[in-house]
């Protein structure tokens, strides 16, 4: 997986600028969590769908980010948690262990 490191709010603008031509992924994780550990090594294993970009949030050092993500696409708050940002907006999001590579790419080929 090619992550891109999410650690300012002028990127969020971006990500929303870019999935009105592309979809975007936004992973939040938390370091402090064995579960988000394990939910990251299994993206890590896999193979990243091409033409989407994925963004990684450490929530622990950038909590504010979160928070605004949480504000800006409506969505509550989880950790881990993965969103689809299609138009400006989250079109899918997906928690703990119901992460999977498999549904990001179907979801992101239904958006």
């Amino acid at each position: 997986m090619n992550w891109i490191s999410l650690t300012s709010a002028e990127q969020l603008e971006l990500i929303k600028q870019k999935s009105q031509e592309q979809p975007q992924v936004i992973f939040k994780h938390s370091t402090r969590c064995s579960v988000s550990s394990m939910i990251k090594n299994r993206l890590d294993k896999g193979h990243q769908p091409e033409g989407t970009d994925f963004y990684f949030l450490d929530l622990i050092k950038y909590r504010d980010i979160s928070k605004k993500i949480s504000e800006d696409f409506n969505v509550y708050h989880e950790s881990p948690q993965v969103m689809i940002i299609k138009n400006g907006e989250s079109v899918y999001d997906e928690s703990h262990s119901g992460i999977d590579l498999q549904d990001i790419e179907h979801n992101l080929v239904n958006f």
